[in-house]
């Protein structure tokens, strides 16, 4: 066979390599759906429930012609304020190129955030795939519409304790733990208000709450965090209460007084609070910080005591 030919018989086959399984197009010639604008007003988890129903339907041909670009873009909705399911379903378009480009690395994302929820079939694909490299898709990233903390004025007066001052106990906040509290928090620079409303939260005031990843007593604190504040006994209330307020402390140190990042930390965990770069993709935690926040009256900033721990690294580069 003469070099032009052979030439020519191995770029068809080439050709042929690249093409398809689904409708005979090129793994190149397959489009890559652009993340959706920001939304505009508040979104409730009925509408994100909406969304990725909307995205299955499109996906599957359900009222009409596939389309999976816009599967992708509804997903990718929903995805953004924590729907697991999405975020597994959008993995699986990426990592099959099911009529959009096939996205590896963002797949990894996506399964490991529906994994970290608890969602079975994504636990699986993550741990095939493994630690997921580099910063998370857009499809992960905090919505724009999020609260977050306006920035601070020039010459503003220094933050104080005093500006969470007015804000209203919890319902049935038991008066031993109210009176406790008051006299505790400050001793941690923490203001009453918040512990009462990280504790109304986590565990309705309840000292034997056992969650299922068993977070323990009144803050909720798991046996590893309970470890690091050196409580040796969660189920004792007094102990239980001292160790949570060390560890909002910490956070508050840590992410330089801003409250939904420390919100955030406190129900999922610093390392997801820096790997997303902001609250996690998780709806659980997405509505622990929109809970707590709404409890303290919208305030963002908390003061803090620099000299407990250096921030996070991530603060130079969170997105929200």
């Amino acid at each position: 066979m003469s070099p032009c030919r052979r030439g020519v018989l191995l770029a068809a086959l080439l050709s042929a390599g690249a093409v398809h399984a689904q409708g005979g197009l090129e793994l190149e010639s397959l489009p890559r759906p652009s993340t959706p604008p920001a939304e505009i007003g508040p979104v409730v988890p009925e509408q994100v429930l909406r969304w990725r129903e909307e995205g299955e339907a499109a996906e599957r041909g359900r009222d009409g012609p596939a389309d999976p670009v816009l599967a992708a873009q509804l997903y990718c909705r929903a995805a953004r304020y924590g729907d697991a399911v999405a975020q597994y379903d959008l993995g699986w378009m990426l990592f099959n190129g099911r009529g959009i480009q096939r996205d590896e690395a963002q797949a990894a994302h996506m399964f490991s955030a529906a994994a970290e929820q608890g969602l079975a079939q994504a636990q699986n694909m993550a741990t095939r795939m493994g630690t997921p490299r580099g910063a998370p898709p857009p499809c992960l990233r905090p919505p724009e519409a999020d609260p977050r903390p306006p920035a601070p004025k020039p010459g503003a007066s220094p933050l104080t304790l005093a500006s969470f001052d007015g804000v209203a106990e919890p319902p049935h906040t038991p008066a031993v733990i109210a009176r406790f509290v008051s006299l505790t928090a400050p001793e941690y620079k923490l203001a009453p208000s918040l512990v009462l409303a990280v504790m109304a939260t986590e565990s309705n005031f309840d000292p034997l709450a056992v969650s299922a990843r068993n977070a323990q007593g009144l803050m909720q604190l798991i046996p590893d965090t309970a470890t690091r504040f050196k409580v040796r006994k969660l189920s004792d209330p007094v102990q239980n209460i001292r160790g949570g307020m060390a560890y909002l402390r910490w956070l508050l140190a840590y992410y330089q007084g801003n409250l939904p990042l420390v919100l955030a930390a406190y129900n999922a965990g610093e390392a997801a609070v820096d790997r997303y770069r902001g609250v996690p993709p998780y709806a659980e935690t997405r509505s622990y910080v929109l809970s707590i926040l709404g409890r303290l009256g919208g305030r963002y900033y908390h003061p803090f005591d620099a000299s407990v721990t250096p921030p996070s690294p991530m603060l130079g580069t969170a997105l929200r």
